[in-house]
């Protein structure tokens, strides 16, 4: 048996991997970003104290494998913390941290859409934009655990060659500048449609009156999906993909991730006949399902 646990910046959710391979959530309880006391009794919460399983989590952030250090933003507690091992002595138990967006690769690529595939870039779109590579059946860690990860880099053109006017540099919170989290992302398409009309409209809203014919945000979808598109394709033609399964909140959005694979495919070298840029299978479980299979692989 194996503790399972989605760890993000809202939300601690925990399943137990049964002797069948499934898993399931169990509980999902509120994480205590700040008080790394009140973190780790929320975990143990969780957990049945006469066990001693080994847990694997999947975790909201960067995890260096060479430093054991964990950044992770949006869970202040555990930034710049030795993470994996001040959990594994505060629990008593043998911990595996493995990123989010490399839990969702796992998930699409080994019991999702990238199943029989030998590449599978598998993104998130979200609060953030991130990513993993599943070569071959296998996780690519990549130096430092840094592997997929498309979100940060400066490589945003807010002109798209020219053809957008209006939208100055985007500014990113890992302090480089036009980088793909800025833009691509759900605050990345807030972002773009206030600086096009002075508006402020959240995401599901921006989608839904683009979906409804409106011209505004039909025009901020437009540029959105255009932006995000032209490092997507220089992405798939770096990885190789087979196929590119999307999780996060905007992967909900059907029509706008249709878009998005429509304008990938146009500019990507490899000729895709078939769409490659999807909805993920497991967008809503991944982080579990994730954390599960690389539980089974660490821990046997």
């Amino acid at each position: 048996m194996i503790d399972c646990f989605d760890i993000g910046g809202t939300y601690i959710r925990h399943g137990r991997l049964k002797p069948d391979g499934t898993i399931a959530e169990e509980a999902r309880i509120k994480t205590p970003s700040g008080d790394w006391s009140a973190f780790v009794t929320a975990v143990k919460s969780c957990l049945q104290a006469q066990d001693v399983c080994p847990v694997s989590v999947s975790l909201a952030g960067a995890y260096d494998r060479r430093t054991g250090l964990a950044r992770v933003a949006n869970i202040p507690s555990l930034n710049g913390l030795r993470a994996e091992d001040e959990l594994a002595a505060a629990l008593q138990r043998p911990i595996r941290i493995t990123n989010d967006a490399d839990c969702f690769a796992l998930a699409e690529a080994l019991q999702g859409t990238g199943r029989g595939k030998a590449n599978v870039f598998a993104i998130i779109l979200g609060s953030g934009v991130g990513g993993g590579l599943v070569v071959d059946g296998k996780l690519v860690a990549g130096h430092g655990g840094i592997a997929g990860e498309w979100g940060h880099g400066p490589v945003i053109d807010p002109t798209a060659g020219g053809t957008i006017e209006g939208l100055p540099p985007f500014p990113c919170g890992c302090g480089l500048t036009n980088c793909v989290d800025a833009a691509g992302s759900a605050r990345g398409l807030k972002r773009i449609h206030t600086l096009l009309f002075e508006e402020t409209l959240s995401a599901k809203e921006i989608t839904t009156g683009w979906e409804d014919g409106e011209p505004k945000t039909g025009r901020s979808v437009e540029v959105y999906a255009t932006l995000l598109s032209r490092a997507l394709a220089m992405a798939v033609n770096l990885t190789g993909a087979d196929i590119v399964p999307v999780g996060g909140g905007l992967s909900n959005e059907a029509r706008l991730i249709a878009l998005i694979d429509e304008k990938t495919r146009a500019l990507t070298l490899a000729g895709y006949t078939e769409p490659l840029v999807v909805p993920g299978e497991h967008a809503k479980d991944g982080g579990l399902v994730g954390a599960a299979i690389a539980g089974r692989l660490a821990f046997g």
